[in-house]
């Protein structure tokens, strides 16, 4: 009689309880376990000992002992005067967000991910996947995800995606205000009180005019992709008297008569060519609605070649050997006012609220050279001066919050002023936080914080109070990044002392700089300048602000720290 053959399952269940193995075997894979796992801590250690060493760290601890300086912090808030539940709240709150910094701040420093991270990275790449912020196109273009997000995401203005968007906050960061026609419609009332009239410019994204290099089965490539609510914003603005340039078909065309790229192959933002050309229909638009006096300014361009690798190929975060994107070639025009770089007037009665699309070829530090961008080329075109204020990303709200901010302070930058451009990146419209923003004139504030006179420079000791975040790189589109730093027990040369705002590189090439890893009670040795000396030079780079309004409306400085 034939043995009864057992199921497979019991089969596996009685040979997994009958594992065979020698004490010295098991022993030997214990300690190489405990060997590889103690292995990522104690190499992280001493890297970060060794960076201290070498200066690039302002405390001896490794940094997964930073929390406990966050504890500290959070005990200070518990302990504040303010009403007790509103402690415990901030308390708490404060102490969530400082886990989260903490945690990305352990994982971009981590040695062992910068180690396996850009060949992981290479070998996704290869196989067309990109990353969570980098989508790869065809024959080598590069794709942002908000970009491609905007166009193939939901509508918008549509009233469930508006209200998922207002309840998408946290216990540490607010939710954004989603609704843009709020915001569009603030300005331009608040301009129009003053004889001001708006010019709302969403620039195209990159999918919008070149879907067809991301989906090959893509074939309406004669008109724009929006996403579907564009129309709709566009149509409402108009009705309630905003001026709207629409720049994205005539791009379309100019693809397809030229038979050219209007977009950068590995970067968000526009060719030069393209670039142009808006700013040919800007002051076409300009002239046909809005009489401006005459304006003599000597202006003049001349070309200059830039060779360089696109904002999004650095989001890959490859190795740099990588050789799967190569730098590309544009020919700039660059504007010169009497033989010197073009510089903005604060005087002029065109102003220009920008983001990057504004910056790229303007602010040297995007690497797409300078004098050459946007509002270099519109002024060249309208024949006359033009003011700005440009930042790189936020283009929803952060350039009308340093308009506000100029105001706040008793500075009137709408004196004069005719004409509002207002910039922005069309992707905002689905992803940016709207925020409604004050325009008020104020009165200049009495001040007890350190800035240097105009020309000069002081050096000074102090203690970090409270500081901005810094983004981890690779996760925005943008190498470099300054943050906010509020500075107490200020002591230096020539008497100055109390309090002061500082503003220092936190991210430069896509490396986080030693102010990145900042926390409150730092003590700082630095050399500040006036920002106003400074500003024109890096007001367009991305920066964060810090929390407190009252501390926003402070005079800053820029800081550099000393040897």
């Amino acid at each position: 009689m034939a043995e009864k053959q057992l199921p497979r399952e019991e089969v596996a269940r009685i040979e997994i309880g009958h594992t065979k193995m020698t004490p010295a075997m098991g022993w030997a894979l214990v300690i190489f376990f405990a060997a590889v796992t103690a292995a990522v801590p104690v190499l992280q250690h001493v890297r970060e000992i060794a960076d201290y060493a070498a200066g690039l760290r302002g405390s001896p601890l490794p940094q997964s002992y930073d929390i406990f300086m966050s504890a500290t912090k959070a005990i200070k808030v518990l302990t504040s005067p303010a009403p007790s539940a509103r402690r415990v709240f901030d308390s708490g709150r404060f102490m969530l967000g400082e886990i989260k910094r903490y945690e990305e701040d352990l994982e971009q420093q981590s040695v062992f991910a910068s180690f396996v991270l850009p060949r992981t990275q290479e070998i996704l790449t290869r196989t067309g996947l990109g990353n969570e912020q980098a989508y790869c196109g065809r024959d080598g273009w590069l794709f942002y995800r908000p970009g491609i997000d905007y166009v193939m995401g939901p509508a918008f203005l549509d009233p469930k995606q508006l209200a998922k968007r207002a309840a998408a906050g946290t216990e540490w960061k607010a939710a954004p205000q989603p609704d843009p026609r709020l915001a569009i419609l603030q300005l331009a009332r608040q301009l129009s009180e003053r004889g001001i009239t708006l010019i709302v410019m969403p620039a195209p994204d990159k999918a919008t005019i070149h879907p067809e290099n991301f989906w090959p089965g893509y074939k309406d490539t004669r008109r724009p992709l929006q996403n579907p609510s564009f129309d709709a914003l566009k149509a409402e603005l108009e009705s309630n008297g905003v001026l709207v340039l629409d720049v994205a078909q005539a791009l379309v065309d100019a693809k397809i008569s030229t038979g050219r790229p209007q977009y950068l192959e590995s970067d968000t933002h526009w060719t030069p060519e393209a670039m142009g050309l808006a700013a040919r229909m800007l002051r076409d638009f300009i002239a046909e609605r809005v009489q401006l006096p005459p304006a003599s300014p000597v202006l003049e361009r001349e070309t200059a070649e830039v060779r360089n690798l696109g904002d999004i190929a650095a989001m890959l975060k490859l190795p740099e050997s990588q050789t799967l994107y190569a730098k590309q070639s544009v020919t700039l025009n660059q504007v010169l006012a009497n033989k010197r770089l073009w510089q903005s007037s604060s005087s002029a009665d065109v102003l220009v609220l920008g983001d990057s699309f504004s910056n790229i070829y303007s602010l040297e530090a995007m690497g797409w050279g300078e004098s050459a961008g946007f509002i270099e080329q519109l002024s060249f075109e309208l024949g006359r001066p033009v003011d700005r204020l440009v930042r790189n990303d936020a283009g929803s709200w952060a350039t009308r919050q340093m308009l506000g901010r100029e105001l706040a302070k008793g500075r009137d930058r709408l004196a004069g002023k005719k004409v509002v451009v207002w910039e922005f990146a069309a992707r905002e419209l689905a992803v940016g936080d709207w925020k409604l923003i004050d325009m008020k004139l104020g009165e200049p504030p009495p001040s007890r914080f350190v800035v240097p006179p105009p020309g000069t420079t002081v050096e000074v000791s102090g203690t970090i109070e409270s500081l901005s975040a810094a983004p981890r790189p690779g996760t925005v589109a943008y190498k470099d990044h300054i943050i906010a730093i509020h500075l107490i027990d200020v002591e230096g040369e020539g008497g100055a002392a109390g309090e002061a705002i500082v503003y220092m590189w936190s991210m430069r090439d896509n490396k986080w700089t030693r102010a990145a890893r900042f926390r409150p009670g730092t003590e700082l040795k630095l050399t500040l300048r006036p920002w106003a000396d400074v500003a024109e030079k890096y007001d367009g780079i991305n920066r964060a602000e810090l929390e407190d309004e009252a501390l926003q409306l402070e005079e800053p400085c820029w800081g550099e720290e000393k040897p």
